[in-house]
Order: structure tokens, then sequence, then C-alpha cells
């Protein structure tokens, strides 16, 4: 009842008086802004009408390379100091989470606790060096090799992009960390988020205008934002239901039994706790084949030109593929944050157990048990986000913007910040409680 009676009060004027959230909201903003501006400062010794031109026969149409320019707010296409933006990052910090499964010294870092924890994030930050630099050599390579090559400076350009692109993503990494301990929300998450979003008002724009121009009838118009609206509310819904597990403690069942009213505690599982992982990696790995193709200089080669189509994003054997990913990576990342025979421990541990199941590894079991269907369920819902853009594509031409790991992305970073913004007020509203309280007692 009492956090009943805090969330009751809290208002706009309750907003006013929490100058420390106030801060941290203007510090996020400006950190925003900060990225904003990066995503337009190009990479030195390139022709930017060159570069427009490739952007627009490359990665135009939402493949993956657009997913990925999506990803970067736009900085790939142009070309800029942040054209990898946090992918190296995410890449490596998936990398060193799935090597801590296999990794007896990765594992007992983890267990180490904050020490632990510091250490393999160190171990992040080295590999997301070594990845971002064998990117960026290799987007330095294509750009001198394509035909019609947008350098101007010839093969010094390496020596200067590679520097620039590891730093601009290093620098983005720093920014992150700064905007979650300063700021409010997950700091890399809020980076993607508004490159995301970023993108979103000139894609409207453009469905207005094809329906405008006759290109598309009004009533495609119409579906395509009645799907979207229909996406979106069903993604919020995924994304937080939960299953509540019914967790009884000794001291809790004396009391019931005593006839006093006591709250249930529970342990919440939820549908998707992958989260974003396995579509992400998922389109990683599909593309490493088309990235490969671009650096081969026999472009009319039709063996080359049936690999390229096998692999380009859109076609009925691609979905199939990368369902399959999906579906593989959500139990496989599922298994990694949540461990059921460790959980089962620790309620046992602590005295809790589940009625009507024996603790130890009935618990373990149990717990397993609808994991495996909640993951189930959790993972044929994102695969499903995930090919709408591609099915949307396929029955309307234009590039449905939302759907797919864009909108994962966006709905599960506005969720967690809006659940923070409200943590803060609590705890504001707490603050002034006490001080109250205080001044009573004198």
């Amino acid at each position: 009842m009492a956090n009943g009676n805090f969330a009751q009060g809290l208002s706009l004027e309750t907003f006013s008086k929490a100058s420390d959230l106030k801060k941290r909201l203007l510090f996020t903003l400006m950190a925003l802004f900060v990225y904003r501006i990066g995503t337009y400062i190009p990479l030195p010794g390139l022709d930017p009408i060159i570069i427009e031109d490739l952007a627009r026969r490359h990665m135009a149409g939402g493949g993956i390379l657009g997913m990925f320019n999506m990803f970067s707010g736009g900085a790939l296409s142009r070309m800029t100091v942040f054209a990898l933006n946090l992918m190296p990052y995410i890449s490596s910090s998936i990398i060193i989470q799935l090597f801590t499964m296999v990794s007896p010294t990765l594992e007992a870092l983890k267990k180490e606790g904050e020490s632990g924890r510091k250490k393999i994030h160190q171990y992040t930050r080295y590999l997301t060096i070594f990845v971002a630099s064998l990117q960026a050599y290799g987007i330095s390579l294509f750009l001198m090799n394509i035909q019609g090559s947008p350098v101007v400076i010839g093969g010094i350009f390496p020596v200067i992009a590679v520097p620039s692109l590891v730093c601009g993503t290093l620098f983005l990494v720093w920014l992150g960390e700064q905007v979650t301990s300063r700021g409010v929300g997950n700091g890399s998450s809020l980076l993607i988020f508004a490159g995301i979003v970023a993108n979103m008002p000139a894609s409207i724009a453009s469905i207005f205008e094809l329906g405008r121009a006759g290109a598309l009838s009004m009533f495609a118009v119409i579906t395509i934002f009645a799907v979207a609206i229909a996406v979106i509310v069903f993604v919020v819904f995924m994304e937080r239901a939960q299953r509540r597990v019914t967790i009884n403690y000794p001291q809790r069942h004396a009391a019931l039994a005593q006839g006093k009213n006591m709250d249930a505690s529970h342990l919440p599982l939820k549908i998707n706790s992958a989260g974003v992982i396995p579509p992400i990696f998922a389109y990683s790995l599909l593309s490493l084949p088309l990235m490969l193709a671009n650096f081969v200089k026999d472009s009319d080669n039709e063996l080359l030109g049936s690999f390229v189509m096998f692999f380009s994003r859109g076609g009925v054997l691609f979905s199939v593929i990368l369902v399959t990913i999906i579906m593989f990576f959500s139990f496989f990342y599922t298994a990694v944050v949540f461990n059921p025979t460790e959980t089962a421990d620790n309620l046992k541990k602590a005295g809790g157990f589940i009625p009507g199941v024996r603790p130890g590894q009935a618990t373990a079991d149990y717990l397993d048990y609808i994991l495996t269907r909640l993951t189930t369920v959790g993972a044929l819902y994102m695969a499903f986000v995930c090919i709408l853009p591609d099915i949307m594509n396929a029955k309307f031409g234009v590039h449905f913007i939302f759907g797919g790991t864009g909108i994962l992305i966006i709905v599960g970073v506005t969720i967690d910040t809006i659940s923070q913004v409200y943590t803060h007020l609590l705890s504001h509203q707490y603050r002034g409680v006490l001080k109250k309280m205080e001044k009573k007692k004198r």
C-alpha cells in the first residue's frame, strides 16, 4: 500500500523538485546531442558525392547493410567517424558472455563480484578494439577497391580511416558508460535508440510522399500505419509479459497459518529473457557472407551473383535461416542469463520453495520446464517481428521501419528508461518523507 500511495503522489510538481533527476536527464540529452553531431563528421579523404551514391545503391531498401546503417543513425551511409557505431562493442560483449559459459577462468571471474566484473569489462574493451580494427580495415579496403572508388588520397587512406573509426567506436563506448553512470537509462542502448529514432521522421515522410505521388494507394498507407501501431502494442505487451512463479518461505508460511495477511513472493520469468541479442547476432552472422563477397572484384561472376542472392535479405530461404538462428540463440542466450540449477540452490539456501515442488533438483527441473516453454514463445515472437519488414516490403514495396530489431530496441529502451525515471522519482519522494519525519522528531 505504501508504494501505491507514493505512486499516486507522483506528479509534475514532484518532477520539478527532483533536481538530481533533472540534472541526469539534461546530461543524457547533451550526450545524445554530442552523438548526433559525431554522425555527421566525415572520414577524411573521401568524396561525399560518390559516398552518397554508394549509400543509395548498397543501403537502400532495408537490407542487412541498411539495418546496420539504421543502428548507426545514418553514420554508415555518410561514412563518418561513427560509422561502426557500437556494433563492435556489442559483438564483443556477446562473444565474451558466450565464452564465459565454456571458460572456467571467465566463469570464476564472473563469480568474484564487482572486481571480476571490471576485469571482464576490460577484456570486452580489448576485444572491441580488435573487432573494430578488423571491420574498419575491411571498410577501408572495400572503399578503395570498389568500382568508382570515393577515396581521393590513395593508399594512405587505411592509415587514416582505421584509427578514426576505432577511436569513434571507443568514444561511443566511453560516452555510453558516462550516460549509464551520470544520466538516465543504459547508455549504450540509448545511443543505438537515438540513431534508430533519428531516421524515423524521414522514413515516415517518404511513405506519405509515396502515397501523395500515387505510388501507394490510400488503403496501403492506412494499412502500413495500422500494422505499425499494432506491432508496437504487441511488442510492448510481449516485453512486459512474464510468468510469476510463487515462492513461499517458512516465516511467511507461519504468518499465514496465524491468520496474518502476507503478500506472496514471486520469481518473475520473462517471456523474452534474451532481449534483442538473438536477432542482432543472427543478422551479424548472415552479414558475413555478403561482406566477404564485397571484396571480390569480379562483380559479373554468375556464381558470385547467385551467392549474393542466396544471402540477400527478403528471400524465403534467408527468412528460414534467420528464424532458425534466432531460435537457436534465444535458447542459448537464455541459458547464459538464467541458470535453473543455481536459482534452485539459492532458493534452498534461503529456505524458499515452490508450492507442490520439492526443493533441489525437482525445483530446477520445474523452472527449466517453465523457461523452455516461455523461451519457445519468446523466440517465435522475435522471429515474427524480425521477418515482418520483409513481408511488408514484399506486399507493399516499402521499407517498413516499425518492425525488426529496431522496434524491439526502441520499445525495450523506452520501457527501461521510463522505469528508471520512475525509480528516481520514487527515491526523491522517499527522501522527502524521511526529511519531514526527521524535522518532526526535532
